[in-house]
């Protein structure tokens, strides 16, 4: 999938994103629980209100094992480089066919909230070509201010 550049066959890690972004943007709560990332709902129970994100961390093909990441903020800037925040966190925001743009999660600075509300969105956006993607890793469902 990685190598080839003449295939298009990225169906697995975008249908699961597919689900996610479809469940994110009807968040409702049902009241069982299966933890896997295709699971049709976001939160574990009713008593999970609120949730409207399942997170999740990708690994691309040449990544090592590391997972992918990216600043948490618009400037021209690198991961790395001094006084430069990244994230390994993301909110899948849309899917077009092989290609998927997602928002950067960073962790909540509010110490007091990080138990319930552990992310908050940024306004760093970017789009990833699900070919480079060889897999994904959900983190439980939350609830992040997307708005």
């Amino acid at each position: 999938m990685c190598n080839n550049n003449e295939s298009n066959d990225c169906r697995c890690i975008s249908e699961i994103l597919t689900v996610i972004s479809i469940l994110q943007k009807n968040a409702v709560c049902p009241e069982s629980c299966l933890d896997t990332c295709d699971r049709g709902f976001l939160g574990c129970s009713v008593s999970t209100v609120g949730c409207n994100t399942r997170p999740i961390m990708l690994y691309t093909c040449c990544g090592n094992g590391t997972p992918w990441s990216m600043p948490t903020v618009r400037d021209d800037v690198v991961c790395g480089e001094d006084g430069v925040t990244c994230s390994n966190v993301f909110r899948v925001e849309k899917i077009d066919g092989c290609c998927a743009t997602f928002r950067v999660l960073a962790p909540n600075p509010d110490t007091t909230q990080v138990a319930t509300i552990p992310y908050v969105a940024t306004n760093s956006f970017f789009t990833m070509n699900l070919n480079c993607v060889c897999s994904l890793r959900c983190l439980q469902d939350t609830f992040v201010d997307v708005i």
